[in-house]
């Protein structure tokens, strides 16, 4: 970590970033604090919209857990960002039936077909590389999302998943938050 973490738990908040603290404790649950929350909390008001941003993200859209999942695992993977990757990777593997087949293809920096992924798990993958190597995402990948079935509220859940996760794996890195960044998994060395 580049600055040091806010102490768990933090103490001497006013009343107002109490509120903030008990806000992000309520949505960790049993899990607690992690890392990330306690580099966070260094900014309250910014860890308040965060949560309440991540939270919406991972827990009130319509997406099955396998896409959001994948949303989320490809930044990680193509930004480097390993805390996230070892947090979420498990989730993904967990999903009603994704088999270590699909994280194969999922693991992959640059897969060249879809390999056990289905039509709507690799349309994903390849949406989520495009808005995070490219920014901007071909009109025929665009298609391929609309082709797989999702409706336009899962196609504006898919992006801000994707879009989320690269400003969280950017913020991961950027600050090494769980001393991550030389932790990359052996398939990536």
């Amino acid at each position: 970590m580049r600055l040091d973490y806010v102490p768990n738990p933090p103490t001497n908040l006013a009343p107002e970033d109490q509120e903030v603290l008990e806000r992000v404790k309520a949505r960790r649950g049993a899990m607690g604090l992690i890392a990330l929350d306690l580099t966070l909390l260094h900014a309250p008001k910014i860890a308040d919209g965060w949560n309440a941003l991540l939270g919406a993200v991972r827990t009130k859209n319509s997406l099955p857990d396998d896409i959001r999942e994948i949303a989320i695992c490809r930044p990680a993977l193509i930004n480097r960002a390993w805390y996230e990757w070892h947090a979420h990777a498990p989730i993904l593997l967990k999903s009603a039936g994704f088999t270590e087949e699909k994280l194969a293809v999922v693991q992959q920096l640059h897969p060249t077909s879809k390999g056990a992924l289905d039509d709507r798990q690799w349309a994903v993958l390849r949406y989520a590389d495009a808005m995070t190597r490219d920014v901007s995402v071909p009109q025929s990948v665009l298609d391929e999302v609309k082709a797989a079935g999702f409706s336009n509220q899962e196609i504006v859940e898919i992006t801000v998943t994707v879009a989320s996760y690269n400003m969280v794996s950017r913020f991961l890195v950027a600050l090494d938050i769980g001393e991550a960044n030389d932790k990359a998994p052996a398939f990536a060395k």
